[in-house]
């Protein structure tokens, strides 16, 4: 129990340092573009342009990291004072980057003032508010900020340049590799960009500022050793892992998404003697040529890598070397250890599932509840999405089954987050959307959930609505239903909406983006949506995953792309093989345009039949267009 509790803590520790830098990748870009180009060594030297150099690394990179941690620990308000705090520590110590001093002192200074907010919370007279809210952030983020100037400036600066010796040290006896044997487990395991960006980027920073460049930068980035891996999967696994390992590698030599070869490793726990052979190769050719970055590579792409690689001397050749002897060592290595492995089909979901529990991500059943009181009497429950038409629609179908079952006199709608009606009594939303909502509706009880086709929290939802309900109350509702559905004519579904001729059979993509355009198209070609629809479908696939659970992605458009919608309509793919969607793999893709409400009916019914895990495995091993509508309409 206290070795896992331990390993608990230091992943919260590693997300939140990883989380302090990741949102600012962009800046530390545009800083190592500026240096790569500008300064005196670089492509275009030009004293003027070089000038932004220094005041970026020294003042703009640590108060983004500084605000970030802050707003992570106190939303907007903590981020200001943890802004102000690490403000000392710059100033306290101008000659080393404060990165680290950032890290201390932007969460330090939100933790300060969310105390004092607590500690005032109902004791302000109305119409002071405002008055005690600035002043408490300016006088305790100045106070932070003289402490960080007198003592946590000084003491970061002394503690990097002990840092920075040691890793000094560590290259000049030789040992520098040996670090592989900590770094590419522990990325994999749990701690991916944390000890990269929370660790590593810091120093190596400061060694910029003395060297022009870093090592450091690519201890963790090198593609070389996950590439190696999936190239030995191409030519030697077996099952779904051989079939996507080609597209895995494209999304992370290219894409720089490292995480998608983790699963691969786990699925062999020998090949973590793969990957730290590749890693520990590709330090000692970066350290016998003299390779490093002027910035990190966020993500860990060639492309990324290319772009911060400094011009001068043998850089290009010790970088590229670098990550091509990872390749091949990890690759020598991975073949060994497939081509000797029991012949199994490899379960490459499996692994995925079991990487994202191990790194506190989501599962396919995932869910929690968010801040708010359930009340005494629930009248009314909302989905929301961000367009309110597919994911949301679907997760209400299946509330309101469930919700007729038990006999409750319940309303349960689905909309837009930006349309939450404001006597919503729950609201239900993805994880990724929670935060947006909340700030629509804070005073509601609020309900996360990662699957909105097989969540737990439905039927804890539930249950928790039936402890309020009478037997006199139970009965009166369900009178009232069997006369609801009586008076209801029996409408079959609009053929309009699902044709066979839009049914597409034995279909493969390399990437969601890909499958997500297919039926886009396939809607604009049937006649349901204007093209501009098609890009809608792709940016509300960025907001968040349309991947519903049980191999079901449902792509649609964002809000605005409602006056896209000619009438409603679906398009339904049939991928037996699968395409990755955030790490899970979408095997059904309907494509749904919304007009008016019409198309809810079908999607219920879709909603309802794709719950049970069995009848989508019916509808991906189905093998004409007809077949997989009679299971769709079989509901």
């Amino acid at each position: 129990m206290a070795q896992s509790n331990m390993k608990v803590a230091v992943q919260k520790f590693g997300n939140f340092l990883s989380s302090m830098v990741l949102p600012n990748i962009g800046a530390f870009i545009a800083w190592g573009l500026i240096t790569a180009l500008f300064i005196p060594t670089g492509f275009f030297p030009n004293e003027s342009l070089a000038k932004l150099v220094g005041p970026m690394v020294t003042y703009l990179l640590p108060l983004l990291i500084g605000y970030t941690g802050g707003k992570l620990v106190h939303d907007q308000r903590g981020g200001v004072v943890g802004a102000i705090a690490t403000m000392g520590v710059i100033v306290g110590a101008p000659d080393t980057p404060m990165f680290l001093g950032a890290m201390v002192m932007g969460p330090l200074g939100a933790y300060v003032i969310k105390k004092f907010d607590g500690m005032i919370e109902g004791k302000i007279r109305a119409g002071f508010e405002m008055l005690v809210n600035n002043f408490s952030a300016g006088i305790l983020g100045g106070i932070l900020a003289i402490l960080a100037f007198l003592g946590v400036g000084p003491a970061v600066h002394s503690f990097t340049n002990v840092l920075v010796a040691g890793v000094d040290w560590l290259v000049a006896a030789g040992l520098l590799p040996l670090t592989s044997i900590l770094i590419e487990p522990a990325k994999i395991l749990f701690l991916n960009n944390a000890i990269n960006h929370g660790v590593l980027s810091p120093i190596g920073l400061e060694q910029v500022q003395q060297g022009g460049k870093s090592i450091l930068f690519l201890l963790e980035a090198n593609p070389g050793p996950g590439l190696g891996v999936l190239l030995a999967f191409m030519l030697f696994g077996r099952g779904t892992a051989k079939q996507s390992a080609p597209g895995a590698a494209i999304i992370h030599f290219l894409g720089g998404i490292h995480e998608i070869y983790f699963p691969y490793v786990l699925m062999k726990p020998m090949l973590f003697i793969s990957v730290i052979l590749g890693g520990m190769s590709g330090v000692f050719t970066l350290v016998l040529l003299g390779g490093g970055l002027v910035s990190p590579a966020s993500p860990g792409s060639i492309i990324a890598i290319t772009a911060v690689t400094p011009p001068e001397g043998m850089a290009y050749l010790a970088n590229f070397a670098a990550v091509l002897v990872a390749t091949v060592v990890s690759f020598i290595v991975s073949a060994i250890v497939l081509k000797s492995s029991k012949a199994t089909d490899e379960d490459i979901e499996g692994a995925t599932k079991k990487m994202q529990e191990m790194k506190g991500k989501k599962s396919s059943v995932a869910g929690h509840v968010s801040k708010g009181t359930l009340p005494e009497e629930v009248n009314k429950i909302v989905f929301a999405c961000d367009a309110g038409m597919g994911s949301s629609a679907m997760g209400a179908s299946l509330l309101r089954k469930k919700v007729k079952a038990a006999n409750l006199d319940v309303s349960v709608t689905n909309t837009s987050i930006s349309n939450l009606p404001s006597d919503a009594q729950v609201v239900i939303t993805q994880e990724e959307l929670t935060p947006r909502a909340k700030s629509k509706l804070p005073n509601v009880y609020h309900i996360s959930v990662d699957n909105f086709l097989s969540s737990p929290e439905y039927d804890k939802l539930i249950a928790s609505l039936q402890d309020g309900i009478t037997d006199e109350q139970a009965e009166v509702v369900e009178e009232a239903e069997e006369e609801a559905v009586n008076a209801e004519p029996n409408a079959d579904h609009d053929d309009d909406l699902l044709l066979e001729e839009n049914i597409f059979m034995n279909q493969s993509f390399a990437t969601k983006e890909e499958a997500i355009r297919f039926a886009g198209e396939a809607l604009v070609k049937a006649g349901y949506v204007e093209e501009s629809y098609v890009d809608a479908m792709i940016d509300r696939e960025g907001i968040t995953s349309t991947y519903m659970g049980n191999n079901v992605a449902i792509p649609h458009g964002t809000e605005d792309a409602k006056k896209a919608v000619i009438k409603s309509g679906f398009t339904v793919i049939q991928v037996p093989n699968g395409v990755d969607f955030n790490g899970e793999k979408a095997k059904m893709i309907f494509g749904i345009a919304g007009k008016d409400g019409t198309h809810l009916e079908i999607l219920s019914g879709i909603a309802v039949v794709c719950s049970e895990q069995e009848n989508v495995d019916k509808m991906v091993e189905a093998k004409s267009a007809k077949e997989l509508k009679d299971i769709i309409n079989s509901n």
